[in-house]
């Protein structure tokens, strides 16, 4: 018995494979510094993971600058260059259509900041030793 080409397994591959290729092409752009802008040119930023639409048309990119400063400076420098960049990576990446590129904060360094900060409360750790 054959199976069905679009299966949500080799969907879901597929998603993660071209994410990633995007989110590699992204960071080479960002590192080379191909984008002329002033705020994008004095901050390093980190492209932590692109999120494909099944249909592989959108494109979320979740972005974190380095030590989280200018953090709305940066997403609007990024959001202002959006054509530029979903051109390059129309160029880099042959598929059918080209992927429109959405920008986000990366929010889970805080998350895994804050949970941290809430394990080493005394009073979390004083449960968390009478547990073992």
């Amino acid at each position: 018995m054959v199976r069905p080409s679009g299966s949500t397994e080799e969907r879901s591959v597929r998603t993660l494979r071209v994410g990633e290729q995007v989110r590699h092409i992204l960071s080479d752009i960002l590192q080379r510094g191909d984008v002329h802008d002033d705020t994008l040119a004095s901050h390093m930023v980190s492209i932590t993971e692109v999120r494909m639409s099944p249909d592989l048309r959108h494109a979320t990119v979740f972005v974190k600058p380095l030590l989280g400063k200018d953090e709305e400076a940066v997403l609007k420098a990024l959001r202002t260059n959006t054509a530029y960049l979903q051109r390059e990576v129309a160029h880099a990446v042959k598929m059918k259509y080209a992927a429109r590129l959405k920008f986000i904060a990366d929010e889970s360094f805080d998350e895994g900041s804050h949970i941290d900060t809430l394990l080493r409360d005394p009073h979390v750790a004083q449960d968390i030793a009478s547990d073992d």
